[in-house]
C-alpha cells in the first residue's frame, strides 16, 4: 500500500472501478430454516475479512434470487396515455364517478378517432416521452385484414438535421389466431420479417430519416381459406371481481368461396324529423340512393320515412327494377323533407307488417334515426315478441345512431335483439360512408340462423350479445362470452345457406395463453352489458360494467378519466423519506378530462326538435403567435417563425452571424434610447 504505481489510462467513458479478478463465486450457505427440497429464501451470510465493495456487490448479484411478482396478462394491454415531461409526469387513469365538481380540470378531446391532451408547463429544452396504448378493430375487405396506425407527424416537430439524429423504429407483432398460413398482402413502410413461428409473425422496421414520416402506417395480411372456417379461443379467467368464469371467444371466416348471398327484403326506416335538416338527410339520402343501386334482381325493397307522421314509398314490398330505383330517387326528392317530430315505434311496426309477406327472401329492415323517445323500452319488447312469434323468418333489424342526442344504447340493443349491426356517425362527414359501410354488413348475408352445439358439453354457456348474428361476406363473425366447464377438441357451429341447405362448420378448440381475450373484448363487453344494464335497469349490471372498466381502462357511462400529475423529484424523496405504513402526504394531483360519453340519449333535445349534435370538435388550439396574428401579420409571421429562423440561423456562417447580432445590438440601443426619451421629456411641449 506504501508504494507509488504508474496510474492507468482509462477510457473517459468507461466505468471507474477498480480492476476487478474473476473468481468462481463460492456458494452460498442456504439458512437452517429452508426446507432441503426447496431453497427459497436464500440469503448470504457475511464472511469476516474485508472484501471491496464492488466484490461484494458482483458476489451479491450473483447469488440473490429476488422474488418476482407475476401481474396479470391484463395489465400489459391496459389503455391510456404517459407523457413525462422533465421531472413532471402525467398518467391517465379511469375511475370511478364520484365527485361530478372536481375544480382541476385539463383541456383534452378524448373521442373515438382522436386523443388530445394539453401538458401545461413546458419548459424549453425539455425532454418530452410520451407512450399511447389503445385498441382498434381491424379492418376487413374481400378476405383482407388492415390495421391503420397513425404514424404522421407535423413538419414543426422535425428537430435540425445537423444537430440531431432522426431515427424511427417500427416492431410488428401479428398474432393472427389462426392455425393457417398467413399472407402479406401490403405494408406503407418496408419492414423486415424476423420471425415467422406458424400463426406468430413479428416484423421490423428501422432506419435514419431526414424528416418525420409525413404518412400514416398501414399493414394488411390475408389468411388462407378456400371456404367457411373458424375456430374457438378459450382461455382462464384471471379476474375474480366481476367474473370468476372462464373466457371464449368463436371466429368464423366467410373464406374466398362463391357462396351465394340470400335474397334479401329490404325496408329502409329514415327518421325525416326537424332536427334531420341540412348535411345529415342529405347524407342520409345519398346513401340510401347508393344503397338501392346496389340490390340485384330478385331483391325487393321499399322505404318509410317518419317523424310525426308516416309515409311510404309504397303500399307492398317493389321488385328491384331499373324503374322502381328511378322512381324510388325521385320518390326521395320530394319526400325527404325534415320537419316534425320523432315516433319511432309506428313506422318500425309497419316495416315489420310488410315483410311478413316476404317468404322466399331474408327480410332485413335499416332504422336510421337521430333522436330520443320516451317508449325505448316498449319498443325493445315489441322487437323481442316478434323475433319469438315469427322464429328464423323473424326479420333481422340494424340500426344507426346519427349524432348525440339518439340513444346509442337503445339501437344497439334493438340490434343486439334483431340479429343485425349497429353502428353510429358521430361527425357529419362520416355519414355517407359509414352507412353504406354498414349496409353492406349486413345485407350480403350467406349463412343464417346460425347455432353453436357447445351448451351439451358445458355447465354455463353465455354469449354477450342476445342472439348469434348472421355470417356475412363482408366481416367474419366473432363473438364473445363465458362459460364454465371443460371445452370438448372440436365443436361443431350449423347454420342455413341462401338455398336452405343445412350447413356444418367445424370449429377448433385452442387453448390461449398470449392474448389476453378479456382485454381484446372488452370495448365489446362494456357497451353490450351496459346496453343490457339501461333495458333492465340492473344495478349489479352497472357493478360490473364500472369493474370491467376500470380493470381494462375502457370509458364507460358509469365511469370518468382523469390525468394524474406527478413530481418525479418529490416522489422519489418521499419513497426514500416516508416510513413503512404511511401514506404519504404529497398524493399526485388530478385533474379531469372531459371525454366523449354517448350518454343514453337527450329527449328533451329530440322534442324540441333541436339539430342533430354532432362531435364535430376540432384538435386543441395551435400556438398563440398563430392564432393572434392575422392579416398581412399572419403572412409575416408563415415567413418569420420560429422553426424558419433557426434553420436560417443554423446556415450562417460566422460573419452574418456577427452581422446580425451587431444590428439586432443596434436596433436595441434605439429601442432603449426612445423609450428614455419618452419617458423622460413625454409632458415637456418642445
Amino acid at each position: 500500500r506504501g508504494r507509488l504505481r504508474p496510474r492507468r489510462r482509462r477510457h473517459p467513458r468507461r466505468a471507474q472501478l477498480p480492476a476487478l479478478r474473476v473468481r468462481p463465486p463460492r456458494p452460498a450457505r442456504a439458512h437452517p430454516a429452508a426446507d432441503e427440497g426447496d431453497r427459497p429464501g436464500r440469503r448470504l451470510r457475511a464472511r469476516h475479512g474485508r472484501r471491496h465493495p464492488a466484490r461484494a456487490l458482483v458476489a451479491a448479484l450473483h447469488h440473490a434470487q429476488p422474488r418476482v411478482r407475476r401481474q396479470a396478462r391484463r395489465a400489459h394491454g391496459r389503455t391510456g396515455a404517459e407523457v413525462t415531461v422533465g421531472r413532471m409526469s402525467y398518467n391517465t387513469q379511469v375511475t370511478e364517478v364520484e365527485d361530478q365538481t372536481m375544480e382541476n380540470t385539463m383541456k383534452g378531446i378524448l373521442k373515438p378517432h382522436m386523443f388530445c391532451l394539453t401538458i401545461p408547463q413546458v419548459e424549453g429544452g425539455a425532454d418530452i416521452v410520451a407512450t399511447v396504448r389503445w385498441s382498434q378493430k381491424l379492418h376487413y375487405d374481400n378476405g383482407r385484414f388492415t390495421v391503420d396506425i397513425p404514424f404522421r407527424f407535423p413538419y414543426y416537430v422535425n428537430p435540425l438535421p445537423k444537430v440531431f439524429m432522426k431515427r424511427e423504429k417500427i416492431q410488428l407483432t401479428v398474432n393472427s389466431g389462426f392455425s393457417k398460413e398467413v399472407l402479406l398482402q401490403g405494408t406503407s413502410h418496408s419492414l423486415k420479417e424476423k420471425a415467422r413461428q406458424g400463426d406468430k409473425l413479428s416484423f421490423l422496421h428501422e432506419a435514419v430519416v431526414e424528416n418525420w414520416s409525413n404518412k400514416d402506417f398501414t399493414f394488411s395480411y390475408s389468411v388462407y381459406s378456400g371456404d367457411l372456417s373458424g375456430g374457438i379461443h378459450v382461455q382462464p379467467s384471471i379476474s375474480q371481481d366481476y367474473d370468476d368464469r372462464d373466457t371464449f371467444s368463436i371466429f368464423i371466416l366467410p373464406g374466398s368461396g362463391n357462396r351465394k348471398v340470400f335474397k334479401k327484403a329490404v325496408v329502409f326506416v329514415v327518421d325525416t324529423s326537424g332536427s334531420m335538416k341540412g348535411k345529415p338527410l342529405e347524407n342520409v339520402k345519398n346513401a340510401v340512393s347508393t344503397a338501392l343501386s346496389e340490390l340485384v334482381q330478385g331483391d325487393y325493397f321499399n322505404i318509410i320515412t317518419f317523424n310525426e307522421e308516416l309515409h311510404s314509398f309504397s303500399s307492398c314490398l317493389e321488385k328491384v327494377n331499373e324503374k322502381a330505383i328511378a322512381s324510388a330517387n325521385d320518390w326521395m326528392n320530394a319526400n325527404f323533407v325534415a320537419e316534425g317530430g320523432t315516433d319511432i315505434m309506428h313506422p318500425l311496426n309497419e316495416a315489420m307488417a310488410l315483410l311478413s309477406s316476404a317468404h322466399d327472401a331474408l327480410p332485413q329492415i335499416f332504422l336510421m334515426t337521430d333522436g330520443s323517445v320516451d317508449d325505448e323500452h316498449d319498443i325493445c319488447q315489441t322487437v323481442k315478441n316478434e323475433l319469438l312469434s315469427r322464429g328464423s323468418k323473424s326479420p333481422r333489424i340494424s340500426t344507426f345512431g346519427l349524432g348525440l342526442y339518439c340513444n346509442h344504447y337503445f339501437l344497439r340493443m334493438v340490434a343486439s335483439i334483431g340479429k343485425g349491426h349497429f353502428d353510429a356517425a358521430l361527425e357529419t362527414g362520416s355519414i355517407e360512408s359509414r352507412i353504406l359501410k354498414w349496409f353492406r354488413k349486413a345485407s350480403n348475408t350467406i349463412v343464417a340462423n346460425i347455432s353453436i352445439d357447445a351448451t351439451g358439453h358445458l355447465n354455463d354457456f353465455e354469449v354477450d350479445s342476445e342472439y348469434i348474428p348472421d355470417i356475412s361476406t363482408q366481416c367474419p363473425l366473432c363473438i364473445s362470452g363465458k362459460y364454465q366447464g371443460k371445452f370438448p377438441e372440436t365443436v361443431v357451429a350449423t347454420g342455413y345457406l341462401a338455398d336452405m341447405t343445412e350447413i356444418s362448420i367445424e370449429l377448433k378448440v385452442q387453448h390461449i395463453t398470449d392474448m389476453p381475450l378479456d382485454n381484446i373484448f372488452a370495448a365489446q363487453q362494456i357497451a353490450l352489458l351496459t346496453a343490457k344494464a339501461w333495458l333492465s335497469a340492473d344495478k349489479q349490471l352497472e357493478r360490473k360494467v364500472i369493474k370491467l372498466s376500470i380493470e381494462n381502462s375502457v370509458l364507460s357511462e358509469y365511469t370518468s378519466m382523469v390525468v394524474l400529475q406527478t413530481n418525479l423529484d418529490a416522489a422519489q424523496k418521499q419513497v426514500k423519506q416516508k416510513p413503512k405504513g404511511r401514506t404519504g402526504a404529497n398524493e399526485p394531483l388530478r385533474f379531469q378530462l372531459h371525454g366523449l360519453k354517448l350518454g343514453f340519449g337527450d329527449k328533451a333535445a329530440t322534442r324540441e326538435n333541436l339539430l342533430t349534435a354532432f362531435g364535430d370538435e376540432k384538435p386543441l388550439e395551435m400556438l398563440k403567435i398563430f392564432k393572434k396574428a392575422g392579416g398581412c401579420c399572419s403572412r409575416v409571421a408563415d415567413c418569420l417563425c420560429c422553426m424558419c429562423c433557426i434553420k436560417a440561423c443554423n446556415r450562417m456562417n460566422d460573419q452574418c452571424a456577427i452581422l446580425l447580432a451587431q444590428v439586432c445590438a443596434a436596433l436595441s440601443c434605439l429601442g432603449c434610447y426612445e423609450c428614455c426619451a419618452e419617458v423622460c421629456c413625454g409632458g415637456s411641449e418642445s
